[in-house]
């Protein structure tokens, strides 16, 4: 099947499933298409097990579609930048340091007690599971995804403190997860022999080689489109290739240096965001068409990514106690997210003036997606992979479904509770 086919039966489905929600169902864009996508597998898995009609097809298509290799590799660098296009810069300044913890530290706390936990509980039932795949498996699960959290927020309004630190948080600590996910896989399968202080360079290199190539990136094509546009007034589509040429050639260098992919697209979409106030009020046709431009890649791929995720079940290996598994690490994976947010914060403030935040909303806030299902599913051939996949899917279901769904509910009543 070629990629081409592949791609077209993709938007093709999107397009169906979008068209349903909007129609019928009026849930919003992405939860409703992967419902759509989701309920339409669980149908042909039924339809499958009574003996009508077969799966064989549209697994094809999905194995294909290469999920965890296309959204690593391409989508999700795409999908930060647009984001990071889209953020009220000087607000995130205000609290770049409680994002910087959020993004850093609780992401590394909320791993290491989400594989605790996970691990004490499966060794009761009698699941053993090593405890560096529990790791893994925290390393997937603990970072909140900044695709579907930004689109929530355009219709939940949490305040406008706890808007900009959960957006931010979302948008950096994608690259976290990574670094700690690629050093327990290769801990996991023997590939790794660095030590402690290695292990702190590899960090720094990541990070910080990523935070600079997207600064130096960004700057670049900053002056490549005041240039542009200073010169030639009908030049919407050269600045609109020229960002595009940014965030996919910064996350290609990015890989070939052994710095953040990830952190250098948003770190690169946010230089220009702070730079956009500079562009000439003349030429506010350009502005507006490249944000445009990107507001349209970001729809369009996140509903693609959404109908994936739906489709993704049919590739599952279901069996009755990794559901059971699944199902236990919802609470671990929410419990870990709250203690992460709520309690280092509580120190946090004795030390730094930072403002106050409701753990109850940052954590029902806190959803998880296409990241934690791309890690998953990269995760080589063992004894644990299934298991970890199979949990983590149903970890991100249950949190794109359920806390997607209510987050507006939730973030009302804390609202109304704070007034009494």
């Amino acid at each position: 099947m070629s990629l081409f086919t592949v791609f077209a039966i993709l938007i093709t489905l999107t397009a169906v499933f979008s068209f349903v929600n909007e129609a019928f169902v009026k849930l919003p864009t992405t939860i409703g298409v992967m419902v759509a996508s989701l309920a339409s597998s669980v149908l042909m898995i039924g339809l499958g097990y009574l003996g009508y009609g077969s799966t064989d097809f549209v697994v094809q298509i999905v194995k294909a579609a290469d999920f965890d290799h296309l959204f690593m590799n391409g989508m999700l660098s795409l999908l930060l930048f647009a984001g990071a296009l889209q953020v009220n810069i000087e607000e995130l300044g205000k609290y770049k340091w409680s994002i910087a913890y959020l993004a850093t530290a609780g992401m590394i706390i909320a791993t290491l007690l989400t594989a605790l936990a996970l691990w004490w509980l499966l060794a009761s039932l009698g699941v053993h599971m090593p405890f560096i795949y529990a790791l893994i498996f925290g390393a997937i699960i603990s970072p909140i995804d900044a695709v579907i959290v930004l689109k929530l927020f355009r219709r939940v309004h949490p305040g406008k403190v706890m808007e900009s630190i959960i957006s931010g948080e979302s948008l950096f600590n994608d690259a976290i997860a990574i670094v700690l996910f690629v050093l327990f896989i290769d801990i996991a399968t023997g590939n790794n022999t660095l030590k402690g202080f290695e292990i702190g360079e590899l960090f720094v290199r990541e990070a910080f080689g990523g935070i600079l190539l997207g600064i130096v990136l960004g700057y670049i094509s900053y002056k490549m489109i005041m240039k542009t546009i200073s010169e030639r007034r009908e030049s919407h589509v050269v600045v609109a290739l020229i960002t595009l040429a940014l965030v996919t050639g910064g996350y290609t260098i990015a890989g070939f240096i052994g710095a953040s992919g990830p952190l250098t697209s948003v770190v690169s979409g946010l230089f220009l965001a702070r730079r956009r106030r500079h562009i000439p009020s003349v030429n506010e046709h350009v502005r507006s068409y490249v944000n445009n431009f990107w507001e349209i890649i970001d729809d369009v791929l996140n509903a693609v990514l959404f109908v994936l995720i739906g489709l993704e079940v049919l590739v599952l290996n279901i069996q009755e106690h990794f559901i059971i598994c699944g199902l236990l690490a919802v609470p671990i994976a929410t419990a870990a997210r709250y203690i992460s947010v709520e309690v280092p914060l509580v120190f946090l403030k004795m030390v730094r003036r930072i403002p106050t935040l409701s753990g109850f909303v940052m954590t029902w806030s806190g959803i998880r997606g296409g990241v934690s299902i791309a890690l998953a599913l990269s995760i080589p051939e063992s004894d644990e992979r299934d298991l970890i996949i199979l949990m983590t899917y149903v970890v991100v279901v249950f949190s794109i479904l359920v806390q997607g769904l209510t987050l507006e509910r939730a973030v009302k009543w804390h609202n109304s509770r704070a007034k009494h």
